[in-house]
């Protein structure tokens, strides 16, 4: 796994929602109750910039037409039967970083 450190963003309890990049990835990185999440930036139901979106219990809505996705999974709502990716976050004395997978990696996985 890569690990991409994110420039200007501070780690504080603060919500937000920004849109950031993490090597070739668009990631939706989310600060909701105290913690950091990183997920797919692309709805995958019509292609909605999920940074221009909004958290509440726990998911982050799309902007579009409101699907919804676990931000600690991914997971689609009840009947949506899809997911977004979600990134592992560390935050370190120096900064916030994302871990992304390479391919062989994922495919390493699925074998194991």
């Amino acid at each position: 796994m890569k690990w991409y450190k994110i420039p200007g963003i501070e780690n504080s309890d603060k919500p937000f929602i920004k849109k950031v990049k993490a090597g070739s990835k668009s990631v939706c990185l989310v600060g909701y109750e105290g913690k950091i999440f990183a997920l797919s930036a692309k709805c995958p139901h019509a292609g909605g910039d999920l940074s221009a979106g909004w958290c509440k219990d726990d998911k982050l809505i799309c902007p579009l037409h409101r699907y919804s996705y676990d931000i600690h999974t991914g997971k689609g709502s009840t009947g949506q039967n899809d997911y977004v990716d979600v990134f592992p976050v560390e935050v370190r004395g120096d900064g916030i970083y994302i871990g992304v997978e390479g391919f062989w990696e994922k495919i390493k996985k699925g074998f194991s």
